[in-house]
């Protein structure tokens, strides 16, 4: 068999199970089922303790025997590595390759299997013994493995990260080999020590002294441990991921593609553009219902009602998922780009310890697998085939249960997937309609605002809101990394400042930019109060972002929520540290408009032709200044609440004249959300009914000879309007040629 390409066919798989492997047999026969399906791609995870017991005895049989199988049913193989699984013998050769806590002692775990956490943190990778052991495993791994041609694609890290805190108690890693590394790109960074002092305001005498602290309790914002954690989160990581793929790519004849996946997106943050950018992309798992929004959301409230746990599984866990991880992936949002792989995908209940969760139904899995369709997805792999045996958890997440050839669960994904491949050029490749509008993330702002109280919540959940406010109102949106994305910036109308704390003059300049050549910044409150360093601005705004806004800060307080709330509120001192709960007034684009007031309103005086579009009173909430061919909006507030906290039609209303003014209309004027997957002469539109009843709509298809339910929705065509009927919180998909 030829290896199929990801390109020409959707890949519909399923890994076929974990370690330790059930029987052959038992597997074998769970491959006939998956292909009767429709399933295309089975996953195997390789165990590198497992594998290699002792140095140099690699058995790879079990692996050979059940790829060679699966090329007899015309199945390819998505083989992915544990190399944090360790064997025992690494340690023993290399007893300081062990990881160092934060309390400076050595992390003495070694997973027996890949539960929990698949053998997460694993050892240090920086130690150069360990590291060449590493890579001379996953090259004989390779040319063993690479001579089927039904392999087709190969996963580096599963669930990219260490989540030491969670499974040893401490962060990681600091040990020499580590620290050295820090110190390097510290050195790289600012060029020598005396530019780093000048820039941190410290004095340090040598690169040796710098240290990350390791006292207990919260981070702390100075720019030594903010540095020290955007090294861990992007540079050590991917410096490993680096490796891996390279190796693969050395050992492997066919030259097939190498990516690696997050459990969840790193929201807010610039880490999964660096992570991306380490081998051929980046994916991600998705499991809808292991959860049912945000503690601060409105709904929020057990027992959950159904219409709104089902709506955030699909908006929340799969929509903004995958259009972070579909944005952060190079060519994303621009000319070209890569697949967006929901590498591990929820196809059974969620079953941690005792604790078992719904059995999806059909309709979930309708909604799930085309959500994340819906957001440029291009290719879906479920956890797990049958269902789990360790005990952790418990026979969950699987699309067949412990006995039996067939679930409802199974047949509708399968259902799905031969839909999905019957229009494999819309749907395997990354064809979704560009957007106009983006979301800025910034790293620095990230680490700023995670080690500031009240700093990380607050801007990963105004970024989510936003996203939520852009969804509902029918814009499609990329999320953007100022590291990343800002040489193609130009193609967005707007880019949106939330939450933006942390922002170096280097990067107002760039958005200043931006605006001069004819774009639309929109910032709320604050933007570059701090430096990237943890630094305080004088005049509490950057200097360069002032000077473009053309304001001067006049007010900066807490603001209640309504009715007294106290979902992001910390408790008062004393009397006196909060406004009352308010909506400001839109003026000038924005007249006969208001937002709301959420955590902070800053107020201004406008200089330099700066217009008004915020009140509060008589006070200036919100400002509007013309900049050379675009305009540069500044909100005195943190808007991106109110996306998904106390809501109310009057923000969406207001994001409606705050987007025309900078040029932007909705895709569709209605309830129904749609999206679309663009190819010449050809188009799947994807309707989202987030509603709890049936919503009928009419769209124009003016210029299309053809319009087709992929899946049977009701639809009725007449002359140049077509009207679909979507089912409550369902996805339609209509196909036009």
């Amino acid at each position: 068999m030829n290896p199929p390409s990801f390109r020409q066919v959707f890949p519909l798989g399923t890994h076929l199970c974990r370690e330790p492997m059930p029987s052959m047999s038992e597997m074998k026969r769970d491959m006939t089922i998956l292909k009767q399906q429709g399933f295309n791609l089975i996953k195997l995870q390789e165990n590198w303790m497992l594998d290699e017991p002792r140095e140099g005895a690699c058995d790879f049989s079990r692996y050979e025997e059940l790829i060679a199988h699966a090329a007899t049913l015309d199945l390819g193989i998505y083989l992915g590595l544990t190399c944090e699984q360790a064997p025992h013998w690494l340690y023993e050769k290399h007893p300081d390759c062990r990881m160092i806590g934060r309390n400076g002692q050595p992390v003495m775990y070694e997973a027996p299997t890949t539960l929990p956490a698949d053998g997460k943190p694993g050892p240090c990778y920086d130690h150069p013994g360990a590291m060449a052991d590493q890579l001379r495993f996953i090259s004989r791994l390779v040319q063993t493995l690479g001579r089927y041609e039904n392999l087709v694609i190969w996963n580096t890290w599963q669930e990219i990260g260490y989540w030491a805190e969670g499974l040893v108690g401490h962060a990681v890693c600091f040990c020499p080999h580590t620290l050295a590394a820090f110190h390097r790109w510290l050195n790289t960074c600012h060029g020598d020590l005396d530019t780093l002092n000048r820039s941190w305001n410290t004095r340090y005498p040598g690169w040796e002294a710098i240290l990350p602290s390791r006292a207990p309790g919260a981070r702390q914002p100075q720019a030594v441990d903010i540095q020290w954690q955007t090294f861990m989160d992007n540079i050590q990581i991917g410096s490993i991921l680096k490796a891996r793929a390279t190796a693969i790519r050395a050992a492997d004849p066919l030259k097939r593609p190498v990516f690696a996946h997050k459990g969840v997106p790193s929201f807010a943050s610039g880490q999964d553009w660096n992570h991306a950018r380490c081998q051929d992309f980046l994916g991600s798992s998705c499991y809808p219902a292991w959860g049912c929004g945000n503690p601060w959301d409105d709904g929020y409230q057990r027992p959950f009602t159904r219409e709104h746990a089902l709506l955030m599984e699909a908006w929340s866990s799969v929509v903004y998922g995958y259009d972070a991880i579909r944005s952060a992936n190079p060519g994303q949002g621009h000319a070209g780009g890569g697949p967006i792989w929901a590498a591990e995908f929820q196809g059974g209940p969620v079953s941690i310890g005792f604790h078992k969760g719904r059995v999806p139904s059909t309709e979930d899995m309708r909604r799930w697998m085309l959500s994340a369709v819906s957001s440029g997805v291009t290719a879906i792999s479920f956890w797990v085939t049958r269902a789990e045996i360790m005990a952790a958890e418990q026979n969950g997440f699987s699309l067949l249960d412990s006995t039996g050839d067939t679930t409802l669960r199974l047949a509708e994904a399968g259902r799905i997937g031969r839909a999905l491949n019957t229009h494999a050029d819309l749907f395997a490749q990354p064809t979704l309609q560009p957007a106009r509008v983006g979301i800025l993330a910034n790293e620095a702002n990230f680490q700023l605002c995670m080690h500031l109280a009240q700093g990380g919540d607050n801007l990963a959940y105004s970024t989510r809101g936003w996203h939520r406010l852009l969804w509902e109102s029918n814009i499609p949106v990329d999320l953007l990394s100022a590291d990343h994305d800002l040489d193609h910036a130009a193609q967005y109308a707007a880019l949106i400042l939330p939450f933006p704390l942390s922002l170096s003059e280097s990067l107002a300049c760039k958005l200043a930019a931006y605006v001069e050549a004819g774009g639309h910044l929109i910032s709320e409150a604050a933007p570059g109060r701090i430096n990237e360093a943890g630094i305080c601005n004088r005049g509490e705004l950057s200097p360069s972002l002032a000077a473009l806004f053309g304001v001067r800060q006049t007010g900066f307080a807490m603001v209640r929520e309504p009715d007294n709330g106290s979902r992001w509120s910390p408790p008062e001192r004393t009397w006196g540290e909060y406004l009352d709960a308010q909506m400001l007034a839109g003026a000038g684009p924005l007249s006969g408009h208001s937002l709301r007031a959420n955590v902070y309103r800053q107020t201004f005086d406008c200089l330099a032709g700066a217009e008004s579009v915020l009140f509060a009173g008589d006070a200036v909430a919100g400002t509007r200044r013309q900049v050379g061919k675009g305009q540069a909006w500044l909100l005195g507030t943190y808007v991106g609440h109110s996306g998904t906290a106390y809501r109310d039609p009057a923000i969406h209303a207001a994001i409606h004249a705050l987007l025309a003014a900078c040029g932007v209309q909705p895709e569709h004027d209605g309830r129904l959300i749609l999206r679309k997957r663009v190819t010449p002469g050809k188009e799947a539109w994807l309707l989202t009914n987030p509603t709890g009843e049936p919503v009928t709509e009419t769209l124009s298809i003016a210029g299309w000879n053809r319009a087709d339910a992929l899946f049977g929705n009701p639809m009725q065509r007449r002359g140049n309007a077509l009207t679909v009927t979507v089912q409550p919180l369902d996805v339609a998909v209509v196909i036009v040629q």
